[in-house]
């Protein structure tokens, strides 16, 4: 894995700055850019570890706060039931058109870096699951991976619970990888059933992957969390990534910056 340094920048949105965190590799060079989108409790530890593993293998991450407009820049929601309860809350109180406007500035914000190639992929866990499936609607995203993305099958995020991503799946142009876990009881049966139908049906180019796993089995904290099922799935992830980004100068970042070897 490269060597990587992180930053924050706060973009501008129309519902105010948005804190976000960038990881990319320490080597000068451009590299593939990935949003990656969080769970219900913002920027914790194990999504900065997802992150710094994406930059550690040669591409430039961008994590936006989902709930700016809400909270003090900074703020990390709890692993418990309150931090729960108020993520939850969030979710459904701020607007569809916002977290699309994230996206997009997101997006943006990649695409003109000078350390981005200007080939943009998603990531997205639990709700940033659905936010990644949604910012896969931006005709420059090639690529997409969800891991367990909840309310796309009932049509629950943002104000008003009356989201359309399952309408304008035929605007994803990109390739989708869909992670879900068979024990997860926010995505059941009939929730997967009815999002694989609607891809099918829009001619999508996706990969479809179920695990016998619960909900948050990516996440390296709490007792949901599967070692095995994680690595296969960063593993999956990576190879659709490099597959459709490229790999930018990863080759020659991996050959500066390392411990002088020493020669046995």
């Amino acid at each position: 894995m490269t060597i990587i340094d992180s930053e924050t920048a706060d973009l501008s949105t129309p519902s105010g700055p948005m804190r976000t965190y960038v990881f990319r590799p320490q080597a000068p060079g451009r590299y593939p850019g990935i949003l990656l989108f969080s769970e219900i409790f913002q920027v914790t530890g194990p999504i900065r570890r997802t992150a710094a593993l994406l930059a550690g293998h040669g591409f430039i991450v961008a994590v936006p706060e989902i709930y700016h407009e809400f909270e003090p820049a900074g703020t990390v929601l709890a692993y418990d039931q309150v931090g729960a309860d108020r993520g939850n809350t969030l979710k459904t109180t701020k607007p569809l058109d916002g977290y699309d406007a994230d996206a997009r500035a997101v997006l943006a914000f990649l695409k003109t870096s000078e350390h981005c190639t200007g080939k943009l992929g998603v990531l997205g866990i639990c709700i940033g699951g659905h936010l990644a499936f949604r910012a896969a609607m931006n005709a420059d995203v090639l690529a997409a991976t969800c891991f367990y993305a909840t309310d796309i099958h009932k049509r629950g995020l943002g104000l008003g619970m009356n989201d359309n991503s399952l309408d304008r799946i035929p605007e994803i142009k990109g390739e989708l990888l869909m992670i879900y876990g068979r024990q997860d009881p926010h995505v059941p049966l009939e929730g997967r059933v009815k999002i694989q139908a609607a891809l099918n049906a829009a001619g999508t180019h996706f990969t479809w992957h179920e695990f016998n796993g619960a909900h948050a089995f990516l996440r390296d904290e709490g007792y949901r969390y599967d070692p095995e099922l994680a690595l296969q799935s960063y593993h999956l992830a990576l190879a659709l990534f490099r597959r459709k980004l490229g790999e930018g100068d990863r080759r020659d970042a991996n050959l500066v910056g390392g411990p002088t070897e020493t020669k046995h």
